[in-house]
């Protein structure tokens, strides 16, 4: 690769990192905010969900764009909107303005991410496009280690508030630079991808819910959303369900840090399996490893060290599953649909996501053990390992298509 997209790259795992640190602020924020505004934690399941209705909804509606008009408009706009919601969301006092803006956080990220997937995949050699985008999508678990681990000192310095000015500016920043940088084409037609097929039609996100692509298109999205109502219910309520086991609210914070981080980790490992193993299995094997953490958090009493290590493998495999499978997205679909198929899978994945943090929610308000909480983590993640046996069929319907043109 030259250096020109190596540094095109990086930017765009920055988006990544900005996202991550953005999911968890408001997860550390919501157990100080009743002593700040009176606001109980049960208060704030639908404020967590407000980011994935609105990651759907910008991910069906906004993002497909990218297919047709180049990806660099959506990433930048994207990102100059995230930055003005993030940094306006400490203005809420009340958990309606909370979910307003994070409503509109979440349609400004559905339109930038699926075509900074997009992107970081056209701009990788062929047969390392699943570890590329996994590499770049691993900012996300970076942001999440960043937040946890600085959230005490930001607090110090600047209150609670401060979780949302450090993401909002970091996401001003990257506007601009990506502006420069990237190129202003469509990058779904360069020249390296010409020769793949690309499906014909004004909107490319209907062509997914026909044949050929209805059947890979359904076990891509089911995973999404198993994973992701994982991955936002941990990340919604870790910081608030870890202090129930006898940890503090900084620890539970570092700890939440540590275990996303592992996630790079196993996300990198993962997707170099995807791109040079078979494909089904290696999903099998993170996703299995994951249900197997979260169960022995069930079974097991509260134990600092053993719930930090466990939860590396359960959280940190679903921040990894984040990262591998819209690199799986790249071997399932072709180049002209990639966009779409991201985007719309998004949407999709929500419906699942969308009950993690009232979930979460419900769970506490019940008052629920904290290892009773993490076990049911475990019921997600072996659902995926079912899905990902149909993970071999999915992969003939390209090469069908492909072979037929």
């Amino acid at each position: 690769m030259t250096s020109g997209r190596i540094l095109a790259l990086s930017l765009l795992a920055c988006v990544f990192i900005m996202e991550g640190f953005d999911i968890a602020a408001m997860g550390i924020a919501v157990p100080r905010l009743e002593d700040a505004l009176g606001i109980p934690p049960a208060s704030f399941g639908w404020v967590l969900t407000g980011i994935l209705v609105g990651l759907g909804v910008g991910g069906a509606t906004l993002a497909p764009l990218g297919d047709r008009f180049g990806r660099r408009t959506l990433i930048v706009a994207g990102c100059l909107a995230t930055g003005l919601f993030t940094l306006a969301t400490p203005t809420a006092e009340t958990t309606t303005m909370f979910l307003l803006w994070r409503f509109l956080t979440g349609i400004a990220l559905g339109a930038c991410l699926p075509n900074i997937s997009a992107l970081s995949s056209e701009l990788a050699p062929h047969r390392l496009r699943a570890t590329i985008m996994a590499l770049v999508s691993a900012g996300i678990p970076v942001g999440l280690f960043a937040a946890g681990r600085t959230a005490p000192a930001i607090i110090e310095a600047w209150g609670w508030q401060g979780l949302f000015w450090v993401p909002g500016g970091f996401a001003l920043l990257l506007a601009a630079i990506l502006w420069l940088i990237l190129d202003g084409g469509s990058p779904a037609h360069t020249p390296d991808r010409a020769a793949e097929a690309e499906p014909a039609g004004r909107l490319p996100q209907l062509v997914l819910f026909a044949r050929p692509w209805a059947f890979p298109f359904a076990v891509f999205a089911t995973m999404l959303g198993l994973n992701a109502l994982n991955l936002y219910l941990l990340n919604s309520w870790l910081p608030t369900v870890l202090p129930q086991a006898g940890m503090t609210l900084d620890d539970a914070a570092r700890i939440t840090g540590d275990a996303n981080l592992a996630g790079l980790a196993i996300g990198i490992a993962a997707s170099a399996l995807v791109d040079n193993w078979r494909k089904g299995p290696a999903l099998m094997l993170l996703f299995g490893a994951m249900g197997l953490s979260f169960l022995t958090i069930w079974l097991t009493a509260p134990d600092q060290t053993r719930w930090t290590l466990l939860l590396m493998v359960g959280v940190g495999g679903a921040n990894a599953g984040g990262m591998v499978l819209p690199g799986l997205a790249a071997h399932l679909f072709p180049a002209g649909l990639l966009s779409s198929a991201v985007g719309m899978g998004v949407l999709v994945a929500r419906l699942g996501a969308f009950a993690g943090p009232p979930l979460g929610a419900a769970m506490i308000a019940a008052e629920v053990p904290a290892q009773t909480f993490l076990g049911v983590a475990a019921i997600p993640a072996l659902a995926c390992v079912l899905v990902a046996l149909l993970v071999a069929s999915a992969l003939t319907v390209k090469a069908r298509v492909e072979a037929a043109a």
